[in-house]
């Protein structure tokens, strides 16, 4: 198996935002391996799928809330920034919007200058 097969496009607007408030309401895509249907529940109803010897595996990485709003020094362009993992004390991994604003030695400023950053290098291709 190769980590490209799970390589897909998701449309950024079916991407959640924040968490539900009751998880168990989230949602859940069940597939029937034997005839391919797929239907539509909610998180909750997993129970139903279970059987004994099955093995439930569950994700509970946190995601921080870390989504910096800024602007590129020189022409104020707006940047978005996603805090994604802390690698150094003051250097961190980020997804960067629009990326192509960001070239490493860009500066991008914060909160009226309160708070700036450099972009010191440049991944093309994410890591999990």
């Amino acid at each position: 198996m190769k980590t490209a097969d799970f390589y897909f496009d998701l449309p950024q607007e079916l991407i959640a935002q924040d968490p539900l408030e009751d998880r168990s309401s989230s949602r859940l895509m069940v597939l029937d391996r034997k005839t391919g249907e797929i239907e539509h529940h909610i998180f909750k109803e997993v129970i139903d799928y279970l059987n004994p010897g099955d093995c439930l595996v569950v994700n509970n990485t946190k995601v921080i809330p870390a989504r910096l709003f800024g602007s590129k020094e020189g022409t104020e362009a707006k940047i978005e920034i996603l805090l994604l993992k802390r690698k150094e004390n003051d250097v961190w991994e980020t997804l960067v919007k629009p990326g192509k604003k960001a070239k490493p030695g860009t500066r991008i400023s914060f909160g009226d200058g309160l708070l700036t950053g450099e972009v010191i290098d440049v991944v093309e291709e994410a890591t999990a």
